[in-house]
């Protein structure tokens, strides 16, 4: 059985043995249920599922760090006389393969604040966005693709 699933199972048992079903109590017990599969399994399970949890963990704090970033250069374009956006569409070619994938980067970009993604190529290739600063278009397509596309498909593969 899917070790995901184990842990599931064990936040739910959790939650019923203590008889409080809310969200704080789930979590605690998907965080024991975590603890507990950690020490009990060992080998290949172990290593897949708990380093695809660690990558999330680090991918949600990098997501967040960069959310708070692109709110603050923004926050400081409104406020201050000069605007220093040069907007723009750009193409990013894909790595991404699948649906999951491309929608999932897609998303990521347009919750971004600052950047929109507009579509993406019939051949499902390329990605177009609208940044609303684009300093240096080089960059910051690789940006893009080394930061945040290679960090979702690490996360998803």
């Amino acid at each position: 059985m899917n070790v995901f699933l184990w842990n599931i199972i064990l936040a739910l048992a959790w939650a019923l043995l203590t008889g409080h079903f809310t969200v704080n109590n789930f979590t605690a017990g998907f965080v024991l249920g975590y603890l507990v599969l950690w020490v009990v399994l060992s080998g290949e399970a172990k290593s897949s599922y708990f380093k695809k949890i660690s990558l999330v963990i680090r991918f949600a704090f990098f997501y967040i760090w960069n959310l708070i970033l692109a709110s603050l250069k923004i926050a400081y374009d409104v406020i201050t006389p000069r605007h220093r956006m040069k907007s723009g569409v750009i193409a990013i070619p894909l790595d991404a393969k699948s649906d999951l994938e491309i929608t999932v980067l897609a998303n990521l970009i347009t919750i971004t604040p600052g950047t929109l993604s507009l579509d993406v190529s019939t051949d499902r290739r390329v990605l177009y966005i609208h940044a609303m600063y684009i300093d240096d278009k080089e960059e910051l397509i690789q940006e893009i693709k080394t930061e945040l596309e290679k960090r979702v498909l690490e996360m998803l593969r």
